[in-house]
């Protein structure tokens, strides 16, 4: 249960499913081939692959564009978006064809979630806000209604129409395993509760009677106006959260700690730090903006107190977390085996600007993350900064994909890999014996040259118009598709 780091979206679209890092530690245990994904293959994906893009338009330009060449290649890219457009919106061809399982999805993930939508959305709801015709627009050729699609996929699994996800997982728990239920429930949320803040670069904090506002069904028609929850507010909806997970039977629980989320690289620091020990920046930007352009008369910004005020509120999100998972281990009537997976953790340890190049702004605790050799071996090194690549390949990042919040592929195994790890190490979860039938000898771990084949991004960076970043920054002056489709 969780959002869209694990769903498998990626550079702006979730289409991969079988990518997704719930995939890969189903691999790890020997049922991949049964482990039930819903599928986004259409298109490409949803709402907008700018991976299969920048390769449409490499094809037909190649390397450089000459200026004279702009209009036109505006013109295929307007033709790409309605083509896709008009797939999922049902114009003119075949739509997506949502499938009803006969069981529940076993990744119940959907991009954009938060804790207020697992709790409150069923397919019933999601298809009143669907029920009205979309509109075919010429000038703004993207996806209506992208995350209310998403979660009909989703939804469509699980059995009823008035069903929530987290009903779906108290099912599953019921048919399980009969002492059990489900062997391992793993819950990964709360980005969502801040991420907004950082893609739009205009956060806007929950309101201070925000807990007037009982109902979680009037907070599901209120909640669009905020990106940023006060920690109160997000304990609030934590604590309802866990009273749910508390009844789908399941002999082993993973919770996830939020990621900081001003370090994904959608948000660029620029300016040198605040002072020379500070992880922060004194504004941050689109990562296609260069430092000696930056003007913050005209440019989209926050600043380093904004950054810093979003940083502490996840802090206080992540304590919320964490005392949950104290309590519930120390809960004698408890039969569940709960831990904690510090994802936050994991992307302070692979921070690049906030920490790897800076020393003097490590803190004490702070270990550089070890990454599995198979990408430890890249040239240049992988890391947290913005893709780039251009005619010679890669040029930096390598972790985060093409829309600049979620994980390439590799990064998706480096999540699995832990997730593995906890339920291998300290919950004694019984994976697959190896390839003979013989019993595994050593440490589980991802395949991770199999996942390196797979990520394209890396295997095969696109190259159109001598550089990626430089073509992402031309597509959102003209179509704004970090605000509009970053999958938050």
């Amino acid at each position: 249960i969780g959002d869209s780091v694990s769903q498998g979206f990626m550079s702006g679209a979730v289409y991969r499913t079988d990518l997704s890092y719930p995939a890969m530690v189903a691999d790890a245990l020997g049922v991949g081939a049964s482990f039930a994904v819903p599928d986004f293959g259409g298109e490409a994906g949803l709402p907008l692959n700018l991976e299969r893009i920048l390769r449409q338009l490499s094809h037909h330009y190649g390397q450089r564009v000459r200026w004279w060449q702009y209009p036109c290649m505006l013109l295929r890219l307007r033709s790409i978006m309605d083509r896709i457009e008009d797939y999922w919106e049902g114009r003119g061809r075949p739509r997506h064809v949502v499938v009803r399982p006969d069981e529940p999805y076993q990744n119940l993930a959907v991009y954009g979630a938060d804790l207020v939508d697992v709790q409150v959305l069923t397919e019933r709801t999601v298809e009143a806000r669907l029920s009205e015709p979309p509109r075919d627009d010429l000038v703004s050729q993207l996806v209506e209604h992208d995350n209310d699609l998403a979660w009909q996929v989703v939804l469509a699994s699980c059995g009823d129409d008035r069903s929530t996800v987290l009903d779906a997982a108290a099912a599953m728990g019921r048919e399980g395993d009969a002492s059990h239920g489900i062997e391992t429930l793993v819950v990964m949320l709360g980005a969502n509760n801040a991420l907004g803040s950082v893609v739009s670069l205009e956060p806007r904090w929950t309101p201070d009677d925000y807990l007037d506002t009982v109902s979680l069904d009037e907070r599901l028609g209120l909640k669009a106006a905020y990106n940023v929850w006060q920690p109160e507010h997000f304990a609030d909806e934590w604590r309802r959260l866990i009273a749910e997970v508390r009844e789908i039977r399941a002999r082993h629980v993973i919770f996830a700690t939020v990621p900081q989320v001003t370090i994904a690289p959608i948000a660029r620091g620029v300016r040198g730090k605040v002072h020379h020990s500070s992880r922060f920046f004194p504004y941050y930007t689109r990562p296609w903006i260069p430092d000696a352009d930056f003007d913050p008369r005209l440019d989209p910004y926050i600043d380093g107190d904004q950054a810093l005020g979003i940083d502490s509120a996840i802090d206080a999100y992540n304590e919320t977390i964490i005392q949950s998972v104290r309590a519930a281990r120390s809960d004698p009537d408890d039969p569940r085996d709960w831990y904690l997976f510090d994802l936050g953790g994991l992307l302070d340890r692979l921070a690049a600007k906030r920490y790897l190049t800076d020393p003097l702004a490590r803190p004490d605790w702070w270990t550089e993350y070890e990454l599995p050799p198979e990408i430890a071996e890249l040239r240049p090194p992988v890391d947290t900064r913005f893709f780039a690549s251009g005619p010679g390949g890669r040029q930096e990042g390598g972790l985060f994909s093409l829309d600049g919040v979620h994980p390439t592929t590799i990064a998706s195994g480096v999540v699995a890999r832990e997730v593995i790890r906890i339920m291998d190490r300290r919950a004694g979860v019984d994976f697959a014996p190896g390839p003979d039938g013989s019993p595994r000898s050593g440490e589980v771990d991802v395949d991770f040259e199999r996942v390196l084949r797979l990520d394209t991004l890396i295997a095969d960076p696109p190259s159109v118009l001598a550089s990626t970043l430089a073509t992402l920054g031309w597509f959102d002056e003209r179509l704004d598709w970090v605000r509009r489709i970053a999958g938050f």
